[in-house]
């Protein structure tokens, strides 16, 4: 059986604030076994949930501008080396990228396109998956934020800010910004760090744009991206992140930011500031330094898992973990390298 310990509401942090992309393009080779996993996953969603979760294999588009001409190179490199994994992306420029995707202003160079990536609903999709886990006998508690897990004989032991107590022979750390308050505890800290997207949503227009477009930049204030949904609204992310606070559990959305962030969006699709932005908000994310996840067995305690610190690209991938870590834990192996992602690269 599964207990699962909630220390909010299911959804209301990174799983749900997030800005819904579900793309394997631009992740590190190495997790493309995994995203791909994933993607699989995604495209059976409603069935295997029994609900709605706005998945659309709408395409993904990355862009370059014009005074970034090395990226290009960089494009194509990335095309080629992940074809042999299972991702087939088109390298698109001139007239080419324009007349497919009219939309983008003059100042992008260079697109790279991939046509089974898509994007859905962050709202939705964790919380049907909790219902979906509850029908089948998993054991789900909300508002239990739990301070202290030990391991006392062959069990784990956890205890919640309310002084409710819960035993397990095996235990997931799987709590984003806050897993290292968890594995510390364990003797095992990571260097997490905790910050904010910005994010934005339009009033509803005529749906037009399919694939979700971003730009690929070394600058993080020119890193916007959007996605329309088939009610019209565009959904606006990227350019300058905000600061969060785990203690708070809340991340303020900043005006110079999502200021920065109109106009960067603006030069990637001019037609953009026409439209009226009717909501902003954002989350509380873990990052980690060399921008993957902790995932995988505690080096220190047997039965002990870690899935944490996704730094900001964790959606698409969420399922492919979950099905990972579900394998791992249960038969003690799995088909998808874990080294890359073990807690141990930290120095712990």
């Amino acid at each position: 059986s599964v207990t699962l310990l909630e220390s909010g509401l299911i959804g209301q942090q990174a799983s749900g604030t997030n800005f819904g992309n579900v793309r394997r393009q631009g992740r590190p080779l190495a997790q493309l076994p995994l995203a791909n996993r994933a993607s699989a996953i995604w495209r059976t969603m409603n069935r295997l949930l029994g609900a709605d979760v706005e998945y659309l294999e709408a395409g993904h588009l990355r862009v370059c501008y014009r005074h970034r001409p090395d990226i290009v190179g960089e494009f194509e490199a990335y095309a080629d080396a992940a074809r042999p994994l299972g991702l087939d992306l088109q390298i698109l420029s001139g007239d080419m990228l324009y007349e497919r995707f009219p939309f983008l202003g003059k100042d992008v160079l260079a697109g790279s396109y991939s046509p089974h990536d898509g994007h859905a609903n962050p709202r939705v999709v964790a919380p049907a998956f909790a219902r979906a886990a509850g029908r089948i006998g998993a054991c789900i508690h909300e508002n239990t934020r739990i301070v202290r897990a030990e391991k006392v004989g062959a069990d784990f032991q956890a205890t919640s800010a309310d002084g409710r107590v819960f035993r397990a022979p095996a235990l997931l750390v799987a709590s984003g910004a806050w897993g290292n308050l968890l594995s510390t505890q364990f003797g095992e800290p990571v260097p997490l760090s905790s910050w904010g997207p910005t994010m934005s949503v339009t009033e509803p227009v005529s749906y037009a744009i399919r694939p979700s477009v971003g730009v690929f930049t070394p600058e993080e204030v020119e890193s916007v991206y959007f996605r329309q949904i088939p009610r019209g609204n565009v959904i606006i992310g990227g350019s300058t992140k905000g600061a969060a606070y785990t203690d708070e559990r809340r991340a303020p959305v900043l005006p110079r930011n999502v200021l920065s962030q109109l106009t960067h969006i603006t030069r990637l699709a001019p037609a953009l500031a026409r439209l009226h932005i009717i909501r902003v908000w954002s989350g509380v994310e873990g990052y980690l330094p060399d921008g993957l996840p902790v995932m995988g067995p505690s080096g220190r305690a047997s039965g002990l898992y870690y899935a944490f610190g996704f730094s900001g690209s964790g959606f698409q991938i969420g399922p492919g973990v979950g099905e990972t870590m579900a394998e791992l834990i249960d038969t003690g192996a799995t088909s998808i390298a874990m080294a890359p992602y073990r807690i141990g690269r930290f120095g712990a």
